[in-house]
């Protein structure tokens, strides 16, 4: 895993952990990378480098506490996001890439209704949201069951 500093157009600064550079160009073209504080899709990496995830290697012995002491309430908050996720997918079904098309297919009673989650990119999210579909982003990526430590 790679772990980058990335800033977005707000100049809100965070970090963000990818499996490869490869991955984080793909997701930032098609728009699935946005700042968790304002949301903004116009994400770029920050002045850094890398950082390569290994046994043993927490972030905080690579990287020194940024100024202005906030490190452990944003922590704390996306613990608290993280455990809040969690618990609304608890009863939900990973659909991947497939998401759009059974979103829409339980939406015109195609398929039986259950909670699902999985990944669209925004133009497919707009057109579900245009068809009346309800859908909702979650405030976290989600990685795939079979990607989890």
């Amino acid at each position: 895993m790679i772990v980058f500093d990335l800033r977005c157009g707000d100049g809100h600064v965070f970090e963000a952990w990818f499996g490869s550079s490869s991955d984080y160009e793909s997701q930032r073209e098609r728009g699935l990378i946005s700042c968790p504080l304002c949301g903004d899709n116009k994400v770029e990496k920050a002045v850094m480098a890398p950082n390569v995830a290994a046994k043993g290697n927490r972030r905080s012995e690579v990287a020194p506490a940024r100024e202005g002491g906030n490190d452990e309430k944003l922590k704390a908050v996306y613990a608290a996001l993280a455990q809040a996720q969690a618990e609304m997918l608890k009863d939900s079904d990973w659909v991947g890439g497939d998401f759009a098309d059974r979103a829409k297919a339980m939406h015109l009673g195609e398929i039986e209704r259950k909670s699902i989650h999985g990944q669209a990119t925004p133009e497919q999210a707009r057109e579900l949201i245009e068809e009346g579909v309800e859908i909702a982003a979650l405030p976290l990526p989600v990685v795939p069951p079979e990607a989890r430590n």
